[in-house]
């Protein structure tokens, strides 16, 4: 039972259950259950999804499209070359949990430089601390304290292919400890590590075109995030969270002081999807609580679906038509967010910005359905950015909470601190 907590553990909580999860360790799933129904993607690590900074998580979490700045290795690496400045750091601090437990944090720190007018390179670490974990035996007993965490480190190239169009790649190294080095029936647990790679792409318009009587910059972006291998805490080896990001833009300049941005994402998980398992009979012909099991493989027998037990480069292809309920349930496996951004610039200087956004992910995927809000103020090199989430179906980890992030800009660009404004349409 410990080594499926560890499998789909990324939040820590789940260890906070355990006592629980053994004592339902012989119930399954049925056919009913998950046709049609709940069948929510898991994968291990899943921290590498949270929205770790304040300004993108303020706007629903889009990020594929929304402007360069020091967070864009999470979101798109390929905007790096985008950047105006010659170099920026952020500071991110995420509470989780804050309602029901004090310790539990996201540490976000990243920062970029300029090489070249065409080149970027970047770093960042992401830290989250699981606070004070305490092991117990069947019976209540304690065995031990541990404080759990996880982290990523990243290192990160940008290149302009062209006045309008950029590539990018991230490498990140990632471990995960959630229990220590530790033995269980036998069975060593240990700490989990691997190895991912994000590419991306991203559009943004050379000149400006007019939406209306307003000039615009329109944007685009395409990541491909997490692509590495299954990391393992003991002899089972889990997915990580690979994910498929498509965004678009589009900001208006309202006038000399002020402008709006309104960006779309779209997000789509490229691991497996758990399938339908066929339930054994008793002798009378009636389905039991168990699996049947195929005396070749010793597997469970897939009724719909396909196998998840595969390669990580098979995963990613399956996961476009190995959902049990067909085309219908693939499609409920895409995310979609929304998000805006509007800036008070007098004189052209950059001073206030608020903004706002939604996330929506289908009921039987994890319901995940939230408002966001944010603010951000500016002045000179230094920014601070708030974000608040409001959720609207059930409960979330950063209900209630307030996200900051401090951050840096260093040295060119135009003196709003952002990408300089092309000339006007003729």
């Amino acid at each position: 039972m410990q080594k499926r907590i560890l499998g789909t553990v990324g939040t820590g909580v789940m260890l906070c259950a355990q006592a629980n999860a053994q004592n339902s360790a012989s119930s399954s799933i049925t056919t009913q259950q998950l046709s049609g129904r709940v069948n929510t993607i898991t994968t291990a690590v899943p921290f590498l999804m949270i929205s770790p900074d304040s300004k993108q998580g303020g706007m629903g979490e889009v990020g594929a499209a929304t402007p360069a700045d020091a967070n864009s290795i999470h979101w798109n690496v390929a905007k790096l070359a985008f950047a105006e400045k010659k170099g920026g750091a952020a500071i991110n601090v995420t509470p989780w949990l804050k309602q029901l437990v004090p310790d539990i944090y996201l540490y976000y720190v990243s920062g970029y430089t300029k090489i070249s007018k065409t080149q970027a390179v970047g770093a960042s670490l992401r830290y989250f601390s699981l606070g004070n974990i305490t092991f117990t035996d069947i019976v209540g007993n304690v065995t031990g304290q541990f404080r759990p965490n996880e982290f990523a480190v990243d290192l990160a190239y940008s290149q302009k292919l062209s006045e309008t169009f950029s590539a990018g790649l991230a490498f990140r190294y990632i471990r995960s400890n959630l229990v220590g080095n530790y033995s269980l029936n036998g069975q060593n647990i240990r700490p989990g590590q691997t190895v991912a790679a994000d590419v991306g792409l991203y559009y943004q318009s050379k000149k400006n075109f007019k939406v209306g009587d307003y000039k615009s910059v329109a944007s685009a972006g395409l990541v491909f995030s997490n692509m590495g291998g299954k990391i393992s805490y003991s002899a089972k080896r889990d997915f990580i969270p690979i994910n498929l990001r498509l965004g678009g833009g589009l900001k208006l300049n309202l006038d000399d002081n002020n402008t709006f941005g309104v960006y779309g994402d779209v997000n789509k998980l490229m691991v497996p999807t758990q399938p339908v398992y066929k339930l054994a009979l008793d002798s009378a012909g009636n389905p039991t609580p168990y699996y049947e099991t195929d005396p070749n493989t010793n597997k469970p027998v897939i009724q719909a679906g396909k196998d998840p037990d595969v390669p990580v480069a098979k995963g990613m292809i399956q996961s476009f038509s190995d959902a049990p309920g067909g085309g219908a349930e693939e499609l409920k496996e895409i995310n979609w967010s929304l998000g805006f951004e509007y800036w008070y610039a007098p004189n052209g200087v950059k001073t206030f910005a608020v903004r706002g956004g939604y996330f929506n992910e289908a009921k039987t995927k994890g319901n995940r359905k939230f408002f966001t809000a944010g603010i951000g103020v500016r002045y000179n090199v230094f920014g601070l950015d708030m974000a608040y989430l409001i959720p609207i179906t059930q409960r979330n980890p950063l209900q209630n909470t307030l996200r900051f992030t401090l951050s840096f800009d260093f040295g060119g660009g135009d003196k709003n601190g952002a990408a300089a404004t092309p000339k006007p349409v003729e």
